[in-house]
């Protein structure tokens, strides 16, 4: 993410932020929820920052690359792609005819299997699965500019139910 801390100078590096910790927990959601209580509370939220700490990488395997499934995940990104030209192509021209829709979303499926073989074709000895990858943090902290955590903690205990 390339949003700026809320506690640097603009142009500034980008650096971990320091204060006081309002609080400390487990899933994001939780932080989250908490910060958005505070706004609710016209508290200035540009104060705050929330913070993962001891972050891992989980890369979650989903199934095996072969050349079948790049074939039908190519014919299908493809003819997509050929109807999306096919509807540009019947809206441009003055009668519509299935015989250029048809041809559009052949073409667009043909390319796509293609170009999908290739790449299969180019990667496969370097990686011969897919997977979903995603950074996960042991917990997350909500760090306010020093001075402010009595203000904060005031509006949350003001407002238990926003």
């Amino acid at each position: 993410m390339t949003s700026p801390s809320p506690f640097a100078r603009p142009g500034a590096p980008l650096t971990v932020p320091q204060g006081d910790v309002l609080g400390t927990y487990d899933s994001y959601p939780e932080a989250q929820k908490v910060v958005d209580r505070l706004a609710k509370a016209d508290f200035p939220v540009a104060k705050l920052a929330i913070v993962g700490n001891n972050l891992t990488s989980v890369e979650i395997i989903t199934r095996k690359r072969s050349w079948n499934r790049a074939a039908f995940s190519g014919v299908l990104s493809g003819a997509w792609l050929g109807i999306f030209m096919g509807l540009l192509l019947s809206l441009l021209s003055p009668t519509f005819t299935w015989q250029l829709f048809a041809a559009a979303v052949f073409i667009g499926a043909a390319l796509g299997l293609f170009l999908q073989l290739i790449s299969y074709a180019i990667s496969r000895r370097n990686r011969d699965f897919e997977s979903v990858s995603q950074v996960i943090a042991a917990n997350y902290q909500i760090v306010i500019e020093p001075g402010m955590l009595a203000r904060a903690q005031d509006a949350l205990a003001r407002n238990p139910q926003l």
